[in-house]
C-alpha cells in the first residue's frame, strides 16, 4: 500500500504517498475516475492543467489511464511566461504539449500565447472568453515554493479577483523556484512577467487535484495546511473547496501530519 496517511484540513483531503511515482499514480487514478464519471454525464469535459516538473509523474500516469474518451475533453493551461520565444522549452505550453497535449487525442487544446507585454491585454480577453464559454470541470495543479497557485504569487493573489486571466509580475521566490526546478540556469534568465488564470477561475471547477512532491515544497505544504486562509499563502484557498485533494509525498509532508 503506497498511501502512508490520509487526513482532512477543513474541506481539503490530503493524501501522503510513499514516493513521487506513487503520488503520480494515485492522483492519476483519482483524476481518471472523476473524468470517466463526468464523461458519462456530459457530452464534453473541460480540464485545466499546470505545467511544472512536479506534474511529471502525474501526467505520465494520466496518459496511461484506461477507458477515457479524450476526444470529448477540452484542454487548457493555467499560466504562461510573457516574452519567451515560441519554441522556448521553458514555455509551459511546450511542456504540456510534450507531456500530455501532444500525446492524447483531445477535442481541443487552447494555449495561452502572450507574445509581448504590449499584447497581453488582448490575450487575457481572448482566453477569458474561452474559459467563460467552456467553464472548467477539473483542474490539475500544483503549489509553488512561495505558496502560489498558478502564477498567483502572494503579492498579486486575490480570492475575489474580478478578472479571469491577468498579467502579473513574478516575485523573487517564484522566479528562484524556476531555477531550483532546473528550468533556467540563473534567476536573471527567468522572465519577470506572466499571464495567469486567477484564483476564482480555478476554484470554480467541480474538482481540484493538486500534486506537490519534493523536499523543496515541504514548507509551502506546511503553510498551506496550517496558516490562516488568506492571500498571504494563496494555496490555503484549497481548504475551502468542497472537492479538492492534495497529494504529497514523504519529502513534501511529514508522516506525522
Amino acid at each position: 500500500m503506497s498511501v502512508i496517511q490520509s487526513v482532512t484540513k477543513n474541506s481539503l483531503q490530503v493524501r501522503i504517498l510513499a514516493s513521487r511515482k506513487a503520488l503520480g499514480a494515485d492522483a492519476a487514478a483519482d483524476a481518471g475516475n472523476a473524468l470517466r464519471d463526468l464523461l458519462q454525464r456530459k457530452d464534453t469535459v473541460h480540464m485545466i492543467f499546470a505545467a511544472a516538473p512536479s506534474q511529471n509523474e502525474f501526467l505520465a500516469a494520466l496518459c496511461r489511464e484506461p477507458d477515457i474518451d479524450w476526444r470529448r475533453v477540452r484542454a487548457f493551461h493555467m499560466d504562461e511566461y510573457v516574452g519567451l520565444p515560441v519554441d522556448a522549452p521553458q514555455r509551459f505550453g511546450n511542456y504540456l504539449k510534450a507531456h500530455i497535449f501532444g500525446r492524447l487525442p483531445f477535442l481541443s487544446v487552447d494555449y495561452l500565447n502572450p507574445d509581448s507585454l504590449a499584447s497581453t491585454a488582448t490575450e487575457c480577453d481572448r482566453y477569458a472568453a474561452l474559459l467563460q464559454r467552456y467553464p472548467a470541470d477539473i483542474v490539475c495543479m500544483g503549489i509553488g515554493e512561495n505558496g502560489h497557485v498558478a502564477f498567483n504569487d502572494p503579492h498579486v493573489a486575490d480570492f475575489n479577483d474580478p478578472a479571469w486571466v491577468k498579467q502579473v509580475d513574478l516575485d523573487a521566490a517564484c522566479r528562484r523556484q524556476q531555477v531550483n526546478d532546473g528550468c533556467f540556469a540563473t534567476i536573471d534568465e527567468v522572465p519577470t512577467h506572466a499571464l495567469t488564470l486567477t484564483i476564482p477561475v480555478l476554484m470554480r471547477a467541480a474538482a481540484l487535484f493538486c500534486m506537490v512532491p519534493g523536499r523543496t515544497k515541504a514548507q509551502a505544504v506546511w503553510h498551506t495546511l496550517h496558516d490562516p486562509v488568506s492571500e498571504s499563502v494563496p494555496a490555503t484557498c484549497l481548504r475551502l473547496h468542497p472537492q479538492a485533494t492534495l497529494y504529497v509525498d514523504a519529502d513534501s509532508a511529514p508522516v506525522s501530519e
